[in-house]
């Protein structure tokens, strides 16, 4: 695995202690955190800000945590662009693209693991995405 890339559920729950879900989340990015990098992005970053009141303490927690940031690349740009193109002609109601589309097109665009709890739009749009989420 060339590194994990972890959805912003999952870091909420852990941050926030999601009384349903902070003990499956912290345990799986513990595993992972042994043998591989765990990643974010601009996006990620973006919704995992909800639960800071300063942006240090943002900053602080993302450092603790041994996330790296990873820049969102043109080519995810691009296929993120053309999934949603996809969600669209199925009917999807949403008018702009949606964060997952964006994490989603990283992740395949970079060979990267996903780690989430929102599995079915991932596997959906992103079939080559290696996907790790709670059965």
């Amino acid at each position: 695995m060339k590194g994990l890339l972890v959805d912003s559920n999952i870091i909420l729950d852990v941050f926030l202690n999601d009384p349903v879900w902070a003990e499956w989340s912290e345990a799986a990015l513990s595993e992972y955190a042994h043998h591989t990098q765990l990643y974010i992005n601009p996006i990620i970053y973006s919704e995992i800000s909800i639960g800071f009141n300063k942006i240090e303490e943002l900053e602080a927690a993302v450092s603790k945590s041994g996330f790296q940031m990873l820049e969102m690349p043109k080519e995810s740009l691009f296929l993120a662009g053309k999934a949603f193109l996809k969600y669209r002609k199925h009917k999807g109601a949403k008018k702009s693209p949606l964060p997952d589309f964006f994490i989603g097109a990283q992740a395949a665009v970079l060979d990267l693991a996903l780690i989430t709890r929102d599995k079915n739009r991932y596997q959906t749009f992103f079939p080559t995405v290696k996907i790790i989420s709670p059965e």
